[in-house]
């Protein structure tokens, strides 16, 4: 599961001609240490949902990569 994740971000992050990350962390910020954009937020979810069918936003903002991991395990 971390590594689909992984994979996800650092394809959002190449659309914005970032470096692609070789790890995340559960304590990473997906706004400030990844700088993710909402347009950035909204395309993570719809390739999350794409990919495990489950929308990590429903029950409100995600704000790490911890929190996707928990939305993801439940």
């Amino acid at each position: 599961m971390e590594e689909k994740i992984l994979k996800i971000i650092n394809m959002i992050r190449a659309t914005k001609a970032l470096v692609p990350l070789e790890t995340i962390s559960p304590s990473d910020n997906l706004r400030n240490g990844l700088g993710f954009t909402s347009f950035d937020l909204a395309e993570l979810t719809v390739r999350i949902e794409d990919e495990f069918d489950i929308d990590i936003f429903e029950d409100g903002l995600v704000n790490t990569v911890g929190e996707i991991f928990v939305k993801l395990q439940d």
